[in-house]
């Protein structure tokens, strides 16, 4: 190639063709840029599906690159000339190839941000970093709506897009006259279950995936999790594929249940894109479309399909305006001085308490767990026991398929910790275990009862539920919403409180919850 104007830089998580860095692109003047590089897997313990589905999405989509006739200089995670991460890995490439500039669509992360913005200072390039359309709203959007608020609630916002790109919408006035239908949303199973779930869409590995797994079980193999029943998405294609598929068969009874839990269930009527979505192999307006279009030819009722696109018109888009308005700070949040270390068997599933090791055990072995399981679930037991939001936030950000950061640190910080101080929660979201027995069938087969809060016998959640109101109790009794959970903790009397104390002490040491201890 001749002088090469633009090195245009394509991250692992920007797998489009038609994204904002090739709007000028010219096969004669420019290249494309990937790298694979194993700190992108090693600054958090990323698990071997988070990695896989990555790298074999990334390979897949170079191909694409390939066969549009696109110059590409791609390094592979086992090449020779591996610098091992992105920022050297640039500068060796910038040294060979000399371009006049480089371009990208802006990263989601602002640690990789700053690491490809110090490249191009040091190399004396000029960076162009373009607006991704792959949102319904952009960061200067949202941060003018976040101008002058105290506090950011998704509800306010949510309205805004719909008003704005006119989705569900009658005239000026929301289609059944409500915005909001999570009230109809919240449904258990009851004792039948969830009787025949259709089967989620798996795509067995092709050859650059399989060469992908055997890369990440030689390279990776003390990393968390499994590959063994590996069958994500990792082309456009097959996200479209899956996509479709959730509309027509899952869609109509995701609504009623989407809080619901059952175990060995990791499925249910979720739609599972997340993760295609946030590699950018589907457009989330693709989505919404797609769930309009079902609710209009009245194949999903109004509640399931409005709940979904909340999550991807609303919560999606909200999310990440929080982040990038937030950071670099945000990261360092602890509003409630939370210290303790994460328990050792997030990594491992191995506790006796029924619900988090359904939810765990799953997560290690299918890179997934739906948002009750993460918020509810493992997210609450982190918040009541007191873990360092940083490491419940590296947890997070390790374990799951569909995990970028500027998605899973406001949902962990923010929503799920609390850490925010009430940013984007009106009140933490703490519970005892009576919250997940009314939601699923684990606490029927399990050791503890939720009902108790000391004793043998009292469910951790439960005993550290009464314990955080107590630790907190001075902050929360300034909180509106708090306020009758404080007044509960007031008619406790002092033998009581002692035994919850001792018996979350019992729980920290980890003399209770771990599997074969009594």
């Amino acid at each position: 190639m001749a002088e090469l104007r633009s090195l245009v830089l394509v991250l692992g998580d920007q797998l489009d063709a038609e994204s904002s860095a090739f709007d000028d692109f010219d096969a004669a003047r420019d290249a494309v840029w990937m790298a694979e590089v194993a700190q992108e897997s090693t600054h958090v313990w990323s698990s071997q599906s988070r990695i896989a589905l990555f790298l074999s999405a990334m390979r897949h989509f170079a191909q694409t690159l390939r066969s549009h006739g696109r110059p590409l200089h791609y390094t592979a995670l086992d090449a020779s000339h591996n610098r091992g991460s992105l920022a050297a890995q640039l500068s060796a490439d910038i040294e060979r190839l000399q371009p006049q500039r480089l371009v990208i669509t802006a990263p989601g992360d602002w640690r990789v941000l700053q690491a490809l913005r110090g490249v191009a200072e040091a190399c004396c390039l000029p960076l162009d970093v373009r607006e991704d359309r792959h949102f319904f709203c952009s960061v200067r959007e949202f941060a003018a709506h976040a101008r002058g608020r105290k506090s950011l609630r998704l509800e306010y916002f949510y309205r805004e897009q719909r008003v704005r790109h006119r989705v569900l919408m009658d005239g000026d006035q929301p289609i059944g006259g409500e915005w909001n239908f999570d009230a109809d949303n919240r449904e258990s199973f009851g004792a039948a279950g969830p009787g025949r779930v259709p089967p989620r869409s798996r795509f067995e590995p092709d050859g650059i995936t399989r060469d992908v797994m055997a890369l990440v079980r030689a390279r990776f193999a003390g990393h968390p999790g499994s590959l063994d029943e590996f069958a994500w998405p990792v082309t456009r294609e097959q996200a479209q594929e899956a996509l479709y598929r959730f509309v027509d068969e899952r869609l109509p009874k995701f609504g009623r249940h989407q809080d619901a839990m059952w175990p060995g269930e990791p499925w249910l009527y979720h739609a599972h894109i997340a993760a295609a979505v946030n590699l950018k192999l589907i457009h989330p307006r693709e989505a919404v479309a797609a769930a309009e279009a079902a609710y209009h030819a009245g194949k999903a009722p109004l509640a399931s399909v409005e709940g979904f696109i909340r999550q991807i018109l609303g919560w999606r888009e909200y999310v990440r305006g929080i982040y990038w308005t937030q950071m670099p700070g945000y990261l360092e949040r602890n509003a409630l001085g939370a210290r303790e270390d994460l328990p050792p068997w997030y990594w491992t599933g191995e506790t006796d308490m029924a619900c988090l090791r359904d939810a765990i055990v799953q997560t290690l072995k299918h890179g997934y767990a739906h948002h009750i399981q993460r918020l509810m679930v493992t997210g609450l037991f982190a918040l009541l026991y007191g873990v360092d939001p940083k490491q419940v936030h590296g947890w997070y950000l390790s374990v799951y398929v569909d995990a970028v950061e500027w998605v899973e640190l406001p949902n962990t910080l923010g929503m799920s910790q609390y850490a925010d101080g009430g940013l984007m929660a009106s009140k933490p979201y703490a519970a005892t275990g009576k919250y997940i027995d009314r939601m699923s069938p684990h606490c029927a087969g399990c050791r503890y009862d939720p009902a108790l809060r000391s004793g043998e016998r009292a469910c951790p959640f439960t005993t550290l539920y009464w314990d955080f109101l107590g630790r907190h109790e001075a902050l929360l009794a300034k909180n509106p919403r708090m306020a009758l959970q404080v007044k509960n903790l007031a008619r406790i009397d002092e033998a009581q409180k002692a035994a919850v104390a001792e018996r979350a002490a019992a729980i920290r040491r980890g003399e209770v919850g771990h599997a074969g201890r009594d």
